[in-house]
């Protein structure tokens, strides 16, 4: 059974910082990217950074230049370094991941989310 297990989440003034942590564990398959999206009250889910297991990155334009993806392969674990955070980026946080395709066949996990919320 595939768990995703979220922190790092909370409360910030504008302008601070957090780092939001992803471990994945129980996927007898690769993981091929890992990826964090983020859901505002009254708003679509949306991605906010994804990275591929060779690296590859992409960012939300709202949040390139302030975010950072990163992971740890060996772990299974992705990174999400927020900077210069602003009170729009306040929404819940989830994290996912996609297996590597195996017959042509690939698997989506979702963590059960973490809050962030910019305010002062």
């Amino acid at each position: 059974q595939v768990q995703l297990v979220e922190s790092g989440g909370g409360l910030v003034q504008p302008g601070g910082s957090l780092r939001l942590s992803c471990a994945a564990s129980g996927s007898a398959l690769g993981i091929y990217s890992m990826s964090w999206y983020r859901q505002a009250p009254g708003k679509q889910r949306e991605l906010v950074a994804i990275i591929t297991r060779d690296g590859d990155t992409d960012y939300a334009d709202s949040v390139k230049g302030r975010f950072t993806i990163s992971r740890d392969n060996a772990e299974d674990t992705v990174y999400l370094q927020m900077n210069s955070l602003k009170p729009e980026d306040t929404a819940e946080y989830y994290c996912n991941i996609e297996t590597i395709a195996t017959h042509g066949v690939a698997y989506e996990y979702w963590g059960q989310g973490t809050q962030v919320t910019v305010s002062s």
